[in-house]
């Protein structure tokens, strides 16, 4: 298809907690997905940087500062932000440059050194924000705001704890074989269980960390992926960008009431099922077509939410596919093969570029121990402050 760009390289730094500069991850990420690409840094014509809100003046300018890290080499260069979408969205704006003739080698870095604790929100008041105001009005930290999803799950479709146990149990045992995740051993769900209580029903293992790291892709065109050798690269076919639909200001926000006689049905299709539905249509494929998919598991109970969103069951069905284990490495339609946020957590402009990284290695057939056989079609997902989400699609 005219719209495809090929991923020749994918690289990463492990995840952690290293205390280092996020220029550091994203350099020594960027190096390795060269390596992977089987192309010199000189041979780059554009980078894009996702930035990070927490690295100072030179994460606001990451494009550039990965390029310094680099060496300066003439390259162009591009900084994106976007939340928990911008590694998604550097991607997009790769593969523009690409499609439009502006470059044939794109290089796409995002790394992050995440503090300690909860995400506060950055970049002072923003009273039209319904993420800000979630924070300033309500009190509600990130693990307040999942709490509620899940209370919600909860009571309309009968979800439990135990259910939203065995989504970390699945994740911790696929991270358990990823050599980059964080967090590298099985956990129970006795374990889960008995973690301490963040925000109930949420438990400690129930919620992702904050993480450092970095992720990189290298993407060309298809005609210099041939000229370059590679006959059948990975093809990232769609990225979607999309914004919530007028008039559902809100995003998605819970009713601040957790009782089942009030926690009703959601009158529309959520935000993020509009991100998936943007990318199928762009990709010409459904959800049927899917060998796997990366989603933002910021909290076991989001997870299956996004089971829904992406139209691997119906609303209500997501705990089911985790229960008969068809979401779990070796199941029907494996999600989070990588380990998830469960194993990673949280390095903002990083992860939707790992996902991508995720896909390209289990469609490429060299996952390892956790590939999933056969994969020839993939999808990212994931939701960020104020309407910034992504769904990527990749095939092969």
């Amino acid at each position: 298809m005219s719209g495809d760009v090929a991923v020749l390289g994918a690289g990463m730094h492990p995840w952690g907690k290293w205390g280092r500069s996020f220029v550091e991850y994203g350099r020594v990420a960027a190096r390795n997905a060269l390596a992977d690409a089987g192309i010199d840094w000189p041979d780059v014509q554009s980078v894009v940087g996702a930035d990070t809100v927490r690295g100072g003046y030179p994460g606001y300018v990451a494009g550039a500062t990965f390029a310094q890290a680099l060496g300066w080499q003439g390259a162009r260069v591009t900084s994106v932000y976007a939340a928990c979408a911008s590694g998604a969205q550097a991607v997009n704006t790769a593969r523009a440059q690409i499609l439009a003739g502006m470059a044939d080698v794109v290089l796409v870095v995002g790394a992050d050194a995440a503090p300690k604790g909860f995400f506060a929100p950055a970049g002072g008041e923003r009273p039209n924000d319904p993420d800000w105001l979630r924070f300033r009005v309500l009190g509600a930290t990130n693990p307040t705001y999942f709490a509620l999803y899940a209370r919600r799950r909860m009571a309309v479709h009968g979800d439990t704890p135990e259910d939203f146990a065995l989504v970390k149990v699945k994740n911790a045992a696929a991270g358990a074989l990823n050599r980059n995740a964080r967090y590298r051993a099985p956990v129970s769900a006795e374990q889960v269980a008995a973690s301490a209580v963040v925000a109930d029903p949420l438990r400690l293992l129930d919620i992702c960390a904050t993480s450092d790291g970095g992720a990189a892709l290298v993407l060309s065109s298809m005609e210099f992926a041939r000229r370059h050798g590679a006959a059948d690269p990975v093809r990232i076919r769609a990225v979607s960008t999309v914004t919530p639909t007028y008039p559902k200001a809100v995003l998605d926000l819970p009713d601040i009431a957790t009782d089942s006689a009030v926690a009703v049905e959601p009158a529309t299709a959520s935000f993020r099922a509009s991100i998936a539905r943007a990318a199928y249509e762009e990709a010409g494929i459904g959800p049927s077509d899917l060998s796997l998919a990366e989603v933002y598991d910021l909290s076991t109970a989001l997870e299956l939410e996004w089971y829904e969103d992406i139209g691997l069951c119906p609303a209500g069905g997501g705990a089911a596919l985790v229960r008969e284990g068809a979401t779990a490495l070796g199941g029907r339609i494996p999600v989070n093969p990588s380990g998830g946020l469960a194993s990673f957590g949280e390095a903002v402009p990083a992860q939707a570029i790992a996902q991508v990284c995720e896909l390209t290695w289990q469609l490429r057939g060299t996952a390892g121990d956790r590939q999933v056989p056969g994969a020839r079609a993939g999808i990212t997902a994931n939701q960020g402050l104020f309407g910034h989400g992504s769904a990527v699609v990749a095939v092969r």
